[in-house]
């Protein structure tokens, strides 16, 4: 009787030790549903004191030039020679050790090629009108008084209308001047227009009865005279 209990209690622990490890082979929940709060940023450990909590809240943040700062690892600290051999840039600084390029201070002069030919002599001098402040003037198409002798009194005369008359020949420079001419200035009562007048030259028109217009350089639109 003994026997037969202790054999059935052997059966019955080894079906349930085979039915932990060969049944159902399904984890535990709280083993596949595990959910991480880690949060990590790329660029932190290259600002170590960014705190970014702010600008990372759209919707009650305004980027302003109080609050402006780099993007982390933009800035690069510069480099520091001279300060040991651990550091990159030791004992030589990255200028070697022997050479004339090694020495203290500035070995060669600006634009020194070695003793050849260097650029700045290699290429030709710009000769010209030079430029800059004082060197710039306004180049114009000079038309004289004594070329309007022929024109009729009323008459508006300008460039393009005494071009048709054969008066005056054509020109690369689209702004025109008067100016004094040889000859006398006989025509009377005529309406000059042009982008410049000398002194000289207005009196002489406005002395025959003539008017004066200033034309716009851009458009060729006439000015009106700004009143005093």
């Amino acid at each position: 009787m003994v026997r037969f209990l202790i054999t059935a209690l052997l059966v019955a622990s080894a079906a349930a030790f085979s039915s932990t490890f060969h049944g159902s082979r399904t984890l535990p929940t709280h083993f596949s549903t595990t959910s991480s709060t880690l949060t990590m940023k790329i660029f932190d450990h290259k600002r170590r004191t960014a705190d970014e909590t702010a600008i990372n809240d759209m919707d009650n943040f305004s980027l302003d030039f109080n609050n402006l700062r780099p993007a982390p690892g933009a800035r690069k600290r510069k480099m520091r020679k001279g300060r040991g051999i651990s550091a990159g840039k030791g004992a030589t600084c990255g200028f070697g050790m022997r050479g004339q390029k090694s020495r203290s201070g500035r070995p060669t002069r600006p634009g020194f090629e070695g003793g050849q030919q260097p650029l700045y002599r290699r290429l030709p001098k710009f000769v010209g009108k030079p430029m800059g402040p004082g060197h710039s003037k306004t180049v114009y198409n000079i038309i004289k008084l004594d070329e309007m002798n022929g024109c009729e009194p009323g008459e508006v005369v300008n460039f393009d209308s005494l071009f048709e008359k054969g008066s005056i020949t054509k020109s690369k420079l689209s702004i025109h001047k008067i100016v004094v001419g040889r000859d006398e200035f006989t025509a009377k009562d005529i309406t000059v227009q042009a982008h410049a007048f000398t002194k000289t030259a207005k009196a002489a028109i406005e002395a025959n009865g003539g008017k004066c217009q200033l034309l716009k350089r851009t458009t060729g639109e006439v000015l009106e005279p700004v009143e005093a």
